[in-house]
């Protein structure tokens, strides 16, 4: 159980990235939504032991994350947002070289996991390959196996599938659930259909504060039967402000909104099926009320 409690964070020039944080994050797959700028990558480098929060506590069982860096780092995997690599390396050069870093001496030991990592995130055929060719998703997916050295119990993830094709985000949403089986896999993403197909607990964030931590299929269930659409000439907007609106997109020059209502909120509005990014604006625009 990783356990953090009222963490905070204000960075010299006067921004807030945490504001009270507590989260309790369990063995599985664990999705963190949020926009931009809402502290996501805040908490993760916090965890990861790349900065020191002003104040609150993290604790990993009996580890103090804050206090014990060396212990909880040698448990630790973390793929950033922004993964750099030495492009003239091969794949198996550089996951050879990361591995000896991590203190895994004993080079038959060491081949071995390197071996099994590559064949792990569908690179065997590409470890002699230099990685300033590898595609983004062959980037992300060595990221991984980089994350995945030493048999880490904890894995922190940071937007990985942004700027991937479906094809690849398809197969590295397979991977993360792989893993995900026997360790803590933190998600951190503003793609919600990443958190929607991969997680089993979530929270999601803005501004710097955890407005609800909950089961995906808890949240939409609690809106059934409160989640209304209609569709609007998108001249005729100036009709919606009296809604609680949760999201609009245009569709063949037509304005589809998703409202929220207890009961019918007008005539042609039609009930929905929720779905986890109607849960996600509903607590963004606190239409909904945060813990």
């Amino acid at each position: 159980m990783l356990e953090i409690s009222n963490l905070n964070k204000t960075y010299p020039n006067g921004v807030q990235a945490l504001n009270n944080v507590s989260l309790k994050i369990d063995k599985g797959m664990f999705g963190l939504l949020g926009p931009n700028g809402a502290g996501k990558s805040s908490l993760m480098r916090t965890i990861a032991t790349l900065q020191d929060p002003d104040s609150g506590t993290i604790n990993f069982n009996e580890i103090d994350v804050i206090t014990q860096k060396e212990q909880i780092r040698s448990l630790l995997g973390y793929l950033p947002q922004e993964f750099g690599v030495y492009p003239t390396s091969s794949a198996e050069e550089l996951l050879n070289h990361l591995a000896l870093l991590k203190g895994i001496a004993d080079g038959k030991e060491r081949k071995n996991m390197v071996t099994n990592l590559l064949e792990l995130t569908n690179l065997s055929i590409h470890k002699k390959k230099k990685l300033g060719g590898f595609s983004g998703g062959m980037k992300q997916r060595f990221g991984i196996a980089q994350a995945l050295l030493a048999n880490p119990q904890i894995i922190i993830v940071d937007e990985p599938t942004a700027g991937l094709d479906p094809e690849e985000r398809d197969r590295f949403h397979n991977l993360l659930c792989q893993i995900g089986e026997n360790v803590t896999v933190i998600l951190s993403t503003h793609i919600v259909s990443d958190v929607s197909v991969l997680c089993k607990d979530m929270a999601i964030m803005d501004n710097g504060r955890v407005l609800v931590q909950i089961s995906p299929s808890m949240a939409i269930e609690k809106l059934k039967g409160k989640i209304w659409k209609k569709i609007f000439d998108k001249n005729d907007c100036q009709q919606t402000s009296k809604y609680k609106i949760i999201s609009s997109r245009l569709i063949h020059g037509k304005l589809m909104l998703h409202a929220y209502s207890e009961s019918l909120p007008d005539n042609g509005f039609e009930l929905d099926v929720p779905d986890l990014e109607d849960v996600y604006f509903a607590y963004i625009k606190k239409i909904i009320e945060v813990r």
